[in-house]
């Protein structure tokens, strides 16, 4: 008995008219000898409703108050969660209603268990006995993704985007032959096509590849399920939602690299305009002094990207530049206030209006000039590079947000992803 776990986020099934359409698609996969899941997220819009009567319940305004997070997150989860499990169960009625046996599994039912970091939790192990034995007698499973149990079965949130990761989750445990997540694109492209109209849409693209562009602002996926399915080994497949069964619908396979026969130099351009550049002038230069910065930044959980270290005009004295989410920028500046004695900084500078653009390609192992071309192609254009980061299969820069758009279509062509 084979398996498939599918996917429908919150475009897909916005409607009761598209929840009818999801029905025909999961009627479509089915066939002998295979049992099918099928995960949902809430209906669009559904979420934020849920979030603000949340946050309005608890007192909170635009300036702020309401409970503390102790007394807030746990009942949260229990309010920003109904949306999946309303989903669950107009989805199994509109596979009865076209003679499908379905039924809906509550992830306390499963039981789907997480930690207990109420909003932001991880999975840690699916129980999935009766769930299996229950899709291979042939009845589809409707399970509402973004959500878990914990032992004591309080209900946790997984954070925004979670239903792909939960998707993911159900599939490795499951051992599914694949994981298809349909949205609101027929598959992964080379780069934003609202950008670049000659982007091209990829058949195959690597695990590693796609865990950088989706880290790198590529909206696709969401980071962790593309992480899980990489530690599972868990082939996944990007489709439209919005193709009526028997239309061509191929996708994007996102699988190991050894599947890839011909590999590109470069595979994608992605871009992120939450990006902040923090600097610090005058810091003091000595062992011990980055580890503080750092430290005291991981600790605010504030995520670093691009670090640049230079000497300063002062003898004894350094430079630090790093990048963040330009959410988390004014509370960087102010974690690093608070160390200012001990790291001997004289001034902070916030730059807002600064994007970060990304070229992706696992061919880059064993490519020479791939930066070269990179930064040809910018200064062509006249666009200066502010920081540099680099890994084995990937380039990022950052550059002034206003040319944004111009350094993404530049680099696509100097790459030749234009498509013909």
């Amino acid at each position: 008995m084979s398996r498939l776990v599918m996917k429908f986020g919150g475009t897909s099934v916005g409607d009761v008219e598209r929840i009818a359409r999801v029905a025909r698609i999961v009627a479509a996969e089915r066939k002998p000898g295979r049992g099918l899941a099928v995960v949902v997220s809430a209906m669009s819009g559904e979420t934020d409703r849920l979030v603000g009567l949340a946050r309005a319940s608890a007192g909170e305004t635009p300036n702020g108050g309401g409970l503390p997070a102790k007394d807030f997150n746990d009942e949260y989860d229990v309010i920003v969660s109904t949306g999946e499990q309303v989903t669950t169960g107009l989805l199994a009625l509109a596979l009865r209603r076209i003679g499908i046996p379905a039924r809906s599994w509550q992830n306390w039912q499963i039981p789907f268990r997480t930690d207990d970091a109420h909003s932001k939790a991880r999975i840690f192990e699916i129980e999935e006995s009766e769930l299996g034995a229950s899709m291979d007698a042939g009845v589809v499973a409707v399970i509402p993704g973004f959500q878990g149990v914990t032992d004591d079965r309080r209900i946790t949130t997984l954070g925004r985007g979670g239903s792909d990761t939960s998707a993911v989750a159900v599939a490795a445990a499951l051992k599914a032959e694949r994981c298809d997540i349909y949205t609101d694109v027929d598959g992964v492209y080379t780069t934003d096509p609202r950008i670049v109209p000659k982007a091209q849409r990829l058949e195959k693209i690597s695990y590693e590849e796609m865990l950088e562009m989706a880290s790198l602002g590529a909206k696709v996926l969401q980071t962790r399920s593309v992480e899980l399915a990489f530690a599972h080994r868990v082939p996944v497949r990007v489709l439209s939602s919005f193709v009526e069964p028997g239309e061509p619908n191929p996708g994007t396979l996102v699988c190991p690299e050894e599947e890839i026969v011909e590999k590109q130099v470069v595979s994608g351009v992605a871009y992120s305009r939450d990006e902040a550049k923090v600097t610090l002038l005058g810091v003091e230069d000595h062992p011990g002094v980055a580890a503080e910065i750092f430290d005291a930044l991981a600790n605010a959980n504030i995520n670093v990207d691009m670090i640049v270290q230079s000497e300063a005009r002062q003898e004894g004295r350094q430079n630090i530049l790093f990048t963040c989410p330009e959410r988390e920028a004014a509370r960087a500046a102010e974690t690093i206030e608070a160390i200012k004695g001990k790291i001997g900084v004289d001034e902070i500078h916030i730059r807002r209006d600064v994007a970060k653009v990304s070229v992706i390609g696992i061919g880059m192992r064993s490519q020479v000039g791939v930066a070269k071309t990179m930064f040809a192609a910018l200064a062509q254009k006249g666009i200066n590079i502010e920081a540099i980061a680099t890994s084995e299969i990937k380039i990022s820069v950052l550059i002034d947000a206003a040319y944004t758009e111009l350094a993404v279509r530049a680099l696509h062509t100097a790459y030749g992803l234009d498509a013909a």
